[in-house]
């Protein structure tokens, strides 16, 4: 398995590029370790920085080829840790300094989106934002494309836009967001009111939720001018916005490291979900754009191995080099060879084996999403190199 893809070309479309939305700007927040994904995904080598799909390309730098054609040049705004931005630049040759905000430490996402669009209306005025997460799988870049312009169209017009996947199942490890009458926009014909939104509800909600088509997957994409942001975020949050704003003001100066060394510790931690997107929806303020395209948040192992082709008749998945796995009546694993061994399996079905150089991960894909407390459990024998 590739953890050092190809280097991405250029970001930022040609300005001639007649698929390029003006005066629009993709923010792409680039943070959290993947727990669930251990060993594979750890802090200093988190899961958008690997090739989990197995195309040679990592997850950070497909999602920059597929903003690319969308922005203009200097288009695209990566807000990411410190300890992540050389790994990015060498991933992002062609991401100018100014398009990488560092962030000192994690604050969730609305400190990394308020940042982005704050430092980006100091520079540009009032534009529009769109924040798509670093670590998601699409397919479909037309439909992506279509979406993303029906969503700029309709922030135009004032509204925050999320957009919404067709749920293919009654998940429950997804949220949602549930739909209401058109928005009537001539640009946005597919937009609809937001109504609200659910964290991960149980099975039975998520199977009326999907019986009843009103309810899409939120899949964590916000698209809003930078003014309509910021100022719900100064009604909602304002101790955290004019944070926000004071770091903004200094980042193009010679005091940005005093003021993020004295702001930043003390912002809020808080997802744009709970900040911004769900009050406002309650108040009519937030629409909903259908995304009709292929969507994976690749959250564990078990959704790892929808995106991976069968090794052989059994059904098994391998990421990474299938001649290092030897399997004796067993069907419907998920196998990561990441280190040197040969990795064998006899007897077992539906097992996630994840074998890297300092670690080895064996679980069932029933019990993927539960990795997060074998994690947590790692931490608390005081074995942090592993994490």
């Amino acid at each position: 398995m590739s953890t050092t893809p190809a280097p991405a070309p250029a970001p930022g479309g040609s300005s001639t590029d007649d698929r390029a939305v003006p005066g629009f700007y993709a923010v792409i927040p680039a943070g959290g370790a993947g727990t669930r994904l251990w060993p594979l995904s750890r802090r200093g080598n988190p899961k958008f920085l690997l090739d989990l799909a197995g195309t040679g390309r990592s997850l950070l730098q497909a999602t920059v080829d597929r903003l690319a054609p969308l922005t203009g040049e200097g288009g695209i705004v990566l807000v990411t840790g410190r300890q992540h931005v050389a790994s990015a630049r060498t991933q992002l040759p062609g991401l100018d300094e100014d398009s990488v905000l560092a962030e000192p430490s994690p604050r969730d996402s609305m400190a990394a989106i308020g940042l982005a669009a704050a430092v980006l209306e100091q520079r540009h005025g009032d534009v529009v934002i769109g924040s798509f997460a670093a670590d998601q799988v699409i397919t479909g870049q037309a439909a992506f494309e279509q979406a993303v312009r029906e969503g700029v169209e309709a922030a135009r017009a004032g509204y925050v836009v999320t957009v919404g996947i067709a749920a293919s199942r009654p998940s429950t490890a997804f949220g949602y967001v549930r739909s209401g009458a058109p928005l009537g926009l001539e640009g946005a014909p597919t937009g609809l009111h937001a109504e609200g939104f659910t964290e991960k509800p149980d099975a039975l909600t998520a199977q009326r939720y999907v019986r009843s088509g009103e309810y899409r997957w939120n899949a964590g994409m916000f698209i809003t001018r930078t003014s309509v942001l910021l100022g719900h975020l100064a009604d909602q949050r304002p101790e955290l916005h004019d944070g926000l704003r004071r770091i903004a003001a200094a980042w193009d100066t010679p005091e940005r490291d005093q003021v993020l060394a004295d702001e930043w510790p003390g912002l809020e931690k808080i997802a744009i979900d709970h900040a911004v997107a769900e009050p406002v929806a309650a108040v009519g303020g937030v629409a909903v754009v259908p995304g009709n395209f292929g969507w994976d948040d690749v959250g564990d192992f078990n959704s790892l191995a929808a995106l991976l082709p069968a090794a052989d008749e059994s059904g098994s998945k391998v990421l990474g080099d299938a001649g290092r796995v030897v399997r004796l009546e067993s069907a419907g694993s998920v196998v990561v060879p990441a280190s040197e061994r040969v990795v064998t399996i006899l007897g077992l079905d539906d097992v996630v084996v994840v074998d890297t150089p300092d670690a080895l991960l064996v679980t069932t894909r029933a019990r993927a999403q539960q990795v997060k407390s074998m994690v947590d459990a790692v931490r608390e024998r005081g074995l942090d190199e592993l994490l």
